[in-house]
């Protein structure tokens, strides 16, 4: 069985830019185990047309790695893959991966303390796990009664189905998420007819998206202060946005753009009726496009309120009894944010896993550490997730803590770190009461934010910088150390 001092699962941008950090540090027994074939995690899942990245291109990146060469404010989808493909070759991450390595099972081995971990091809141990498998890995396709017997092509966006032909078809869109706006108005032109299954609309915002000149591009190659400078000021300014979410005056001021931009796109006042969100800007994801309501106004095109009562063979019910003649079913649907089947799979020292001991509400010190879980870290944990700015920031910041945690387990000479249960519950008693009154639990809606359990167990509440601030170091006194034990030898 194959040893390795860290297991990485994942190699999105939290795998890889560990494993980068690691080599950075001289540290070469490790190894990313990924599931699929290739590297770049969500980026690399989610291929449907029009997909593109909702946070500027310079603050989308790594901090040492920038990119001079993104063609747009806002990078599509195969750039940001690129991107990553680049960096994991440029930094010597590729030899570590072991790819069609899907973990099965990771169990804490008290007595030899590593863990165990099982994968679909063979076992392997490790001294530290790192969970970086992110939280938009799990596609969630809703339990449709009757959708079995449908006789057309189904398939989530998340599982984009490239040798499908949708031009001429009878398209049902089920979700009006972060995905569906992006990919509703590319193949609106392409088919007979698009009904949009929305449940609740969202709030939509003008997407200020440009092509980046030459000239911009040739200043960043050759003046590379001047793309430092530039994420700069954006990630300053996309700071500023949390104010929106959690004072509802400025929120307002918010919300009034984005009717302007509804009323502007949208001039049937029927349509536009059904358009409009009922609840406070921020409390579900804000959409930024230009296409979506262009697209949803064209004749081919059908907005459906009505929720969905079953699917049958070749059509779609909802509860008002009204049929719909449907070839292919496209989910738009989010993914298993609060309850991503990892969890099942990862037992600590008593064999409880982390669904189990969290019951529906995930919990970690710093998004990052649970207690009963020896030698493990999760990136982008719990409350680690954003509403405004880039999830990047959160990934390296959360690295340096794992980081100094490893260093500090090798300058004292511990096997083992574990979080303290107390400092555990102290820190998300304070998460929670910094997100009451917020949007995100105060607005009016139900959300991928909030958990089965009506709490907010994914975002981080408030501004970046202080997360950043408190995970700089690695704050020993909220953690056991242990010393390495005498393991007999076996029989």
């Amino acid at each position: 069985m194959t040893h390795h001092r860290i297991v990485i699962v994942g190699t999105g941008f939290s795998g890889l830019g560990t494993a980068i950090r690691l080599l950075q540090e001289g540290e070469h027994d490790f190894a990313l185990i990924e599931r699929a074939g290739d590297i770049g995690g969500t980026w690399r899942d989610n291929t449907y047309p029009g997909c593109r990245c909702d946070v500027p291109s310079h603050l989308y990146s790594f901090s040492f790695a920038p990119n001079p060469s993104w063609t747009s404010t806002f990078s599509p989808q195969r750039e940001i893959l690129d991107y990553l493909r680049d960096c994991a070759e440029r930094y010597g991450v590729m030899p570590h991966i072991r790819f069609h390595h899907e973990l099965l099972g990771a169990d804490w081995d008290e007595e030899r303390q590593r863990w165990r971990l099982e994968t679909t091809a063979g076992e392997l141990t490790a001294q530290t796990l790192i969970a970086g498998q992110g939280g938009l890995s799990e596609p969630n396709v809703p339990d449709l009664p009757g959708l079995s017997t449908f006789a057309g092509a189904t398939f989530h966006s998340a599982r984009w189905n490239h040798e499908h032909e949708l031009d001429g078809e009878r398209v049902a869109v089920i979700g009006t998420g972060a995905s569906a706006i992006q990919f509703v108005p590319e193949i609106q032109p392409r088919v007979a007819r698009l009904h949009v299954f929305q449940r609740t609309p969202p709030w939509v915002v003008p997407h200020p998206n440009r092509p980046l000149s030459s000239l911009e591009r040739s200043l960043y190659r050759t003046l590379p202060r001047a793309q430092t400078a530039m994420r700069a000021g954006i990630y300053w300014a996309r700071e500023g946005f949390v104010v929106y979410f959690r004072h509802r005056r400025v929120g307002r001021l918010a919300e009034r753009v984005a009717l302007r931009h509804l009323h502007e796109q949208v001039a049937d006042p029927v349509l536009r009726e059904k358009l409009t969100p009922r609840y406070a800007l921020g409390c579900k994801r804000i959409l930024p496009t230009n296409e979506w309501y262009p697209a949803i106004v064209k004749p081919n095109v059908e907005v459906v309120t009505e929720g969905i009562h079953e699917v049958r063979a070749h059509s779609i019910v909802t509860a008002d009894g009204s049929e719909r003649e449907v070839d292919t079913i496209i989910f738009g649907t989010g993914f298993h944010v609060t309850d991503i089947p990892i969890a099942e799979r990862i037992r600590g020292r008593d064999g409880r896993s982390l669904a189990d001991v969290w019951n529906g509400s995930p919990t970690a010190y710093k998004g990052t550490a649970v207690a009963g879980y020896p030698n493990l870290f999760l990136l982008v944990g719990p409350n680690t997730g954003l509403g405004h700015s880039s999830i990047v920031f959160m990934i390296e910041s959360q690295i340096a803590y794992v980081m100094d945690a490893l260093r500090t387990m090798r300058r004292r000479g511990a096997r083992t770190v574990e979080v303290r249960p107390q400092a555990q519950s102290a820190y998300n008693a304070e998460i929670q009461r910094r997100t009451r009154g917020t949007v995100w639990v105060a607005g009016g809606c139900s959300s991928y934010y909030l958990d089965r359990n009506g709490r907010n167990s994914t975002l981080w509440p408030t501004f970046t910088w202080p997360f950043r601030r408190r995970l700089r170091r690695f704050d020993e006194p909220a953690y056991a150390l242990g010393a390495a034990r005498a393991v007999p030898a076996p029989a």
